[in-house]
């Protein structure tokens, strides 16, 4: 049988009732400890913790008013104010009862008790004791998390060029503001990191920030998702939900590719900005909402705006201020650190050696264009760490980016022969769909010579 107890401290002036409660609980609890003596509890819980403590409510001073234990309760309190307390006595009833849970007891058995539903009591409350710890501990996870985060200056977006310097710049500017946000830039540039650099920075840090993809939304369902319904609103709604503006009231709200919004879901959101409040599908109950704004996309509103495709007036709503982000293209002096920071994710994340990269790599990964900016980057570089069986990691390791290239020229003068023939052979394959004698005949080869460098290069 499990031991889902936990440590148990009983404290009772009757000797058989504690060896009777030791004998019945030890098989369920680690720890059963017993004392007769409560003027030792102090001492007790100084010097170790309980899951649950079963306390008598009257001692040999006072054996039916209970004024005793209501004392060594507040006692106990006072030492662990989350101490999981359940009272015991022969002479309970209702009005006693009550009072002990009011005093900050978690439940109150009577004596003699049954075997099972004293064990049930506990249970219950070992859970919530496990619970607490659980709910303590992430509170305290959180409390570190936003104290590292404002000691890291922008250690989550990582850059030192002139154009992110900027970006750094307006983010320090509007964090501190409850303005509303439009962060434009291409896919892959990193625009929820930033939104959530300006979160973090707010004077809402210790809220919710809350992500919403739009274009991910349909037409249907965007009331729903965002302003939440009542059970029976329609065929799915099952119980009642909270939209996303509800649950990050109080905090942020991030609305991803914007763009992707039809006029009519526009106006919607539109009016929920304006009056800030919103009402659940089905119900008609108004619910005021205090949320700061961040949007985002990819998509050139402005000029979505000259062909009616986004709402002027929405825009002005959510772009009080504006903020750019370059592709990474545009970044080139980025890449480096970009490329060490993936390098030590993934190879921690994969549990291989630290990866070095050799310097025609990282010249190789600085001129390449990132059509998928820093995601791409992202990706093929965990990619590279995975496959790589070297401690170092070489252009070769990375020709799928040839293959992707938007030209076909690449200048091999940086590479050595050997890394040119692979690449060569590694292309002609590809280009031929894996037709081994279209490649060699391609390559001016012989189908036994090509054999035979694929074996030498591992391909």
């Amino acid at each position: 049988m499990s031991k889902d107890l936990g440590k148990i401290l009983v404290i009772d002036d009757n000797e058989d009732i504690l060896l009777a409660a030791k004998l019945l609980l030890k098989k369920h609890a680690d720890l059963v400890q017993i004392e007769k003596n409560p003027g030792k509890i102090p001492f007790l819980l100084n010097n170790d913790s309980y899951d649950v403590i079963l306390l008598d409510m009257n001692f040999t001073k006072d054996t039916t008013a209970g004024k005793e234990g209501f004392h060594w309760l507040e006692q106990i309190l006072e030492i662990d104010p989350h101490a999981i307390v359940v009272m015991i006595t022969a002479y309970g009833d209702v009005e006693t009862a009550v009072k002990a849970l009011r005093a900050g007891a978690t439940d109150f058995v009577l004596k003699p008790w049954q075997n099972e539903k004293l064990i049930a009591t506990l249970r219950t409350a070992s859970r919530l004791r496990s619970t607490m710890n659980e709910v303590k501990s992430l509170k305290e996870q959180q409390t570190q998390l936003t104290s590292e985060i404002n000691k890291q200056s922008f250690a989550e977006i990582i850059g030192e060029s002139h154009t992110m310097q900027q970006v750094f710049n307006i983010i320090n500017k509007v964090a501190v503001t409850d303005a509303n946000v439009l962060i434009l830039g291409e896919n892959g540039t990193g625009k929820e990191v930033v939104a959530r650099a300006i979160h973090n920075r707010s004077l809402r840090k210790d809220k919710v920030f809350i992500g919403v993809d739009m274009g991910t939304i349909t037409e249907s369902l965007f009331e729903s998702e965002l302003f939440g319904h009542k059970k029976g609103a329609f065929t799915d709604a099952k119980e009642d939900r909270a939209g996303r503006f509800e649950v990050a009231n109080d905090g942020s709200l991030f609305l991803d590719e914007i763009g992707n919004l039809s006029l009519s879901l526009q106006s919607k959101l539109l009016t929920a900005l304006q009056k800030r409040e919103i009402t659940r599908v089905g119900s008609n109950q108004v619910i005021p909402i205090d949320i700061r704004l961040i949007c985002a996309t990819n998509m050139p509103l402005y000029e979505m705006v000259e062909i009616n495709e986004f709402r002027q007036d929405l825009l002005y709503r959510i772009n009080t201020v504006e903020i750019h982000l370059p592709p990474l293209r545009d970044r080139e002096g980025d890449v480096p650190l970009l490329v060490n920071h993936f390098v030590k994710e993934y190879c921690k994340k994969y549990r291989k050696e630290l990866k070095k990269v050799t310097g025609n790599t990282m010249k190789k990964l600085q001129k390449y264009h990132w059509p998928g900016n820093i995601r791409e980057l992202q990706h093929a570089l965990e990619r590279a760490i995975i496959m790589s069986e070297e401690n170092t990691l070489q252009p070769s390791d990375f020709l799928f980016l040839v293959q992707k290239s938007e030209s076909n020229d690449v200048d091999f003068s940086e590479f050595d022969l050997e890394t040119v023939e692979k690449m060569m052979i590694q292309k002609a394959i590809s280009k031929h769909a894996g037709n081994i004698s279209k490649a060699a005949k391609s390559l001016g080869l012989t189908r036994a010579s090509l054999y035979r460098r694929l074996e030498k290069h591992g391909l």
